[in-house]
């Protein structure tokens, strides 16, 4: 089995690899914290592909609850079906709906699985999950069977930070916070993704995007941190231009929406469309 390392479609950190392989190595949970946009889910496909095991994920909402990721009995269906005189209600199996944990503790092989935005559940989420996470079994009250993992998967929690998690919870786990990335690291973040991008163009971008990370009272988690918001492309579509066939188009876009947003932020919500990229070159002293 090889380890985790940077790739290069994702850029990791030296403190981040570490952190994967000692999660694996020790088998603990690999609880990872950081700014949305920031490559927490998408680790857990890094991950699966460096080890080669599959990727089992159980993305997290407000109403979920712990049992579904283990089991749910269908009690409504087999009423129904006892109504219609189906012989198979004779074995409750039959209405068991197994759950992500249990089909990666049932593989014939070892799964990571992604337990994806944790901290969007009620408080109760990961407290019901502390044994079954610690010790990878679970019984089954329907059935009187006890699921154990066949081959301890690598479990891989994300979390935006949004609510804190139980100390018990968290004694359980290995513990990695993603810090954002610095600007030589979006630079290599950036080339990996779009590696045909002109640097002067790559270049006044990520100035617009540093400088409104630095402004005074900007959201703590800014909506365009994340990839599509990123993304170049998506917003020369957004703005009906053409793919550009020349640079500056794309070069007068960039300087365009750096104007639009700078003004949201500062309070001044009109934007002026009769912006001139030369008029602020010449201003500038460009």
């Amino acid at each position: 089995m090889t380890g985790f390392r940077s790739t290069e479609r994702y850029i990791a950190s030296r403190d981040l690899e570490v952190a994967v392989n000692a999660a694996v190595a020790l088998q603990r949970p690999l609880l990872v914290k950081g700014e949305p946009g920031t490559g927490k889910t998408v680790l857990a496909h890094e991950v699966a592909a460096a080890l080669g095991y599959p990727l089992v994920e159980w993305h997290v909402k407000s109403t979920t609850k712990a049992q579904q990721g283990l089991y749910e009995y269908d009690a409504v269906s087999r009423l129904r079906d006892s109504q219609l005189g189906d012989p198979k209600v004779a074995d409750i199996a039959n209405y068991i709906v197994r759950g992500k944990l249990w089909d990666a503790f049932d593989a014939d092989r070892p799964q990571v699985v992604l337990i994806d935005e944790i901290d969007k559940a009620d408080i109760e989420f990961p407290n019901d999950l502390l044994l079954e996470l610690d010790r990878m079994q679970f019984f089954v009250y329907e059935t009187r069977q006890t699921v154990a993992a066949r081959h301890r998967p690598v479990v891989i929690i994300t979390s935006n930070n949004e609510k804190e998690l139980p100390d018990a919870f968290l004694r359980r786990c290995f513990f990695h916070y993603i810090r954002f990335p610095d600007r030589p690291t979006m630079e290599r973040i950036v080339d990996a993704h779009y590696p045909g991008l002109q640097s002067d163009l790559a270049r006044e971008a990520l100035n617009v995007f540093f400088q409104v990370r630095e402004v005074p009272g900007r959201l703590a988690n800014p909506v365009w941190v994340d990839d599509e918001s990123f993304d170049l492309t998506y917003h020369v579509r957004q703005a009906a231009l053409p793919r550009p066939g020349t640079d500056e188009q794309l070069e007068e876009f960039v300087a365009r929406r750096r104007q639009k947003r700078l003004a949201e932020l500062m309070g001044k919500l009109e934007w002026d469309p009769s912006f001139d990229l030369k008029t602020e070159r010449s201003r500038s002293g460009k």
